[in-house]
């Protein structure tokens, strides 16, 4: 497969101006990013590189970072895990709140908002530093020491994050979060400010698509049952109130994130990332998915 022919064809085609979408500016420092930003990378399981653009330039990954705390949980909980949060697509915005009061305080999910903050809950109760585990924990399974926390978007989303708050409130009130509000959001807030680029992303994903381990090194990071039950809940779940339009359109299992990010794999061939921050009326890049379209449309291969 030539995948750089067909990356750099997707780059040919498409731009910003082919969509109409806008930049998320309700956290500000996002309403910063230029729209016309468009990047992508492949990761092939024979370790081989592809991409365009702006494909190395870090940018915040917003919930694209769900999928590792969630990874990071899975290792502390196991199967325990689901007693506090569903798996079930939610149909409803990724920061509603009306779910939570029928059921009784248990999440739809772990890549909505209120799934995201009981995984939260459970980092901050079982880990020191938090934190800084996530950041270890990124930054092996990507190889790359610089990763870090964009402290202005971290300190932007404090500043505005009030629904978040009252999500952590709420759950708490329904007997669904343990520890005190004001680490859990806090822990919340560095982890969706996690700046990484495109390649970071693919050699991240990479362990989602090779069974659990890390290409480079065959060193197991999470077990074959695990990496199942996460990429069950990326096409389920992935990308907020569009999970079924995406499945549709691209057929891989992936996330999406507010800051224009999108990671998706192929089991056991690639893992692709991709970066636009004009963002469709779902919350999800507008020409991201576009780009992921035409990937498989080009490759002819996705998991259907």
């Amino acid at each position: 497969m030539d995948y750089q022919k067909i990356l750099n064809t997707i780059h040919e085609e498409m731009s910003y101006r082919d969509v109409k979408g806008k930049v998320a500016s309700y956290i500000p420092e996002l309403a910063k990013i230029d729209r016309k930003k468009f990047g992508m990378h492949v990761y092939c399981g024979d370790q081989q590189h592809f991409s365009f653009g702006d494909s190395n330039e870090n940018f915040s990954i917003q919930s694209i970072s769900k999928v590792f705390t969630l990874a990071m949980t899975m290792r502390i909980m196991g199967e325990d895990l689901w007693d506090r949060v569903d798996v079930e697509p939610s149909g409803d915005p990724f920061n509603s709140l009306t779910q939570l009061e029928y059921e009784h305080g248990i999440p739809r999910n772990p890549f909505i908002n209120a799934g995201a903050l009981v995984i939260s809950d459970i980092l901050v109760d079982q880990l020191h530093d938090p934190k800084q585990e996530l950041l270890n924990f990124v930054r092996k399974i990507t190889g790359d020491p610089n990763i870090h926390y964009d402290k202005r978007v971290a300190a932007s989303e404090k500043a505005t994050g009030y629904r978040n708050v009252a999500l952590v409130n709420y759950i708490k009130a329904l007997g669904n979060i343990k520890c005190d509000v004001e680490p859990i959001v806090d822990f919340y807030f560095h982890q969706c400010s996690l700046a990484m680029n495109c390649k970071d992303l693919a050699k991240a994903f990479m362990i989602f698509a090779n069974k659990g381990r890390m290409l480079e090194t065959g060193e197991k990071i999470l077990k074959p049952k695990t990496v199942k039950r996460i990429n069950a809940l990326m096409q389920t779940c992935g990308f907020y109130d569009e999970a079924g339009e995406f499945s549709f359109q691209v057929g891989l299992p992936g996330k999406s994130g507010v800051g224009g990010g999108i990671v998706a794999i192929h089991p056991n061939n690639y893992s692709v990332a991709v970066w636009s921050p004009i963002l469709n009326e779902k919350g999800n890049s507008e020409l991201g998915m576009k780009a992921l379209e035409r990937f498989t449309t080009l490759t002819g291969v996705s998991v259907f």
